[in-house]
């Protein structure tokens, strides 16, 4: 098994996605755009996972010079149209929306933290996640979330917004949550992230500082690892 990860940003890592990996003893090969990488020309890999990042899917190349979102969106077209399993995390479910033809949108909320999300009635069903609990905490820290195809089903919502995992395909997922973060993770996205937590700490979904470093990740990291197991 061939992994390839598309990273937008070094404190934007894969995290658990990387131990699980490692531990399955699976191929790793990266674009890490914040370097200059560019996409592959082909597609020499079975699953492509698309990692999160500040960025949005109308961020300009003005805006973010590394960043050149119809590059990317033709990039995992490509992996689209050649089969490959796909996982989309925060900017990356939104990026497999828009490659399918969804307009991503701003979530009702801001949410920065752990909280628990719920499956849908549709994610009960779902052939992975109907072996998951109908609640549990996830990772999060976005202001945007997926669009949705007329194929695609919500598996699981939280308080603060509506579309937390999306079933686009059968081997196409997207998660605006994170499954992902580790505490090593957390602390660079607070190090990174830090004038976010300042300018959103009034609102009713974002953890400070404190609490985002009390959380112990490793229960979703298990679920991720469940998942992770069962697309492959």
């Amino acid at each position: 098994m061939k992994l390839h990860i598309v990273m937008h940003e070094s404190f934007e890592t894969p995290a658990a996605i990387e131990v699980w990996a490692h531990k399955n003893k699976y191929v790793l090969t990266y674009t890490r755009l914040y370097q200059g990488d560019q996409f592959p020309q082909h597609c020499d890999f079975d699953f492509l996972i698309v990692m999160g990042g500040p960025q949005s899917p109308v961020t300009t190349i003005d805006q973010c010079a590394h960043f050149n979102v119809q590059q990317e969106i033709r990039f995992i077209q490509m992996a689209i149209e050649q089969n490959k399993i796909l996982l989309g995390v925060c900017l990356g479910a939104q990026l497999i929306g828009e490659a399918l033809g969804a307009k991503f949108a701003h979530s009702p909320n801001r949410e920065i933290g752990v909280f628990e999300i719920t499956l849908t009635e549709a994610g009960k069903r779902d052939p992975i996640f109907s072996t998951f609990p109908s609640k549990f905490p996830v990772g999060h820290w976005h202001g945007d979330m997926p669009g949705l195809t007329a194929e695609s089903k919500v598996l699981a919502t939280s308080e603060g917004c509506s579309r937390q995992i999306i079933k686009y395909q059968p081997h196409i997922y997207g998660f605006q949550c994170h499954f992902e973060f580790t505490l090593k993770a957390m602390e660079g996205m607070i190090y990174n992230c830090a004038p976010e937590l300042e300018e959103y700490k009034h609102l009713p979904y974002v953890q400070n500082t404190q609490q985002l470093r009390k959380h112990d990740y490793s229960d979703m990291n298990k679920l991720l690892f469940k998942f992770l197991d069962s697309m492959v």
